[in-house]
């Protein structure tokens, strides 16, 4: 997969500093729509988190990588359900809202597939996308994801079932 090279994009570990972003990013609704959050995360929890995450996907079964753009954090990618017996992860990313439409998500993204067949040896990623986020399947295509299956009822907001399709990026076939 070939990086869309958008300058001074680089995925880094978390970090203390990074705690005010992550609480607005978990906490905020709109986010909650396109995921599988649907519960505020208070700082404590978020900090513990942090502080027990090993850094090693192989330990912790997910591994969350800050989205920093010249020093500046603009979102999270994850991968998440990881299998090392079936080789494949989920993918999960989001930018703030402010810095959309800038091509960091597809740099992210790029760079996240290229570590997850470079360095973790996967055989697959997927992600899991409501189908009413149009800006998402079009990343996840622009980024060579496909084989879209529909999950009729996938996701439900509280109120209603919603469609979202399961997007497959295969390293070898």
């Amino acid at each position: 997969m070939m990086s869309s090279e958008v300058p001074n994009v680089r995925l880094r570990a978390m970090e203390p500093e990074d705690l005010d972003f992550l609480y607005n990013m978990e906490n905020d609704r709109e986010v909650w729509q396109v995921g599988v959050t649907n519960v505020p995360y208070s700082r404590f929890l978020l900090h513990e988190y942090m502080s027990s995450a090993s850094g090693d996907i192989f330990t912790d079964k997910q591994l969350r990588l800050m989205i920093d753009v010249d020093g500046q954090c603009v979102g999270i990618c994850d991968l998440v359900n990881f299998s090392p017996r079936h080789q494949r992860a989920e993918v999960g990313i989001v930018v703030k809202k402010n810095c959309r439409r800038h091509g960091y998500a597809t740099e992210a993204l790029h760079q996240l597939t290229n570590y997850a067949l470079h360095v973790l040896n996967l055989h697959q990623i997927y992600a899991v996308v409501a189908c009413a986020n149009n800006d998402a399947v079009r990343l996840f295509r622009r980024c060579g994801f496909s084989q879209e299956t529909p999950l009729r009822g996938w996701l439900i907001d509280g109120k209603q079932a919603s469609d979202a399709l399961l997007m497959q990026f295969f390293f070898h076939n």
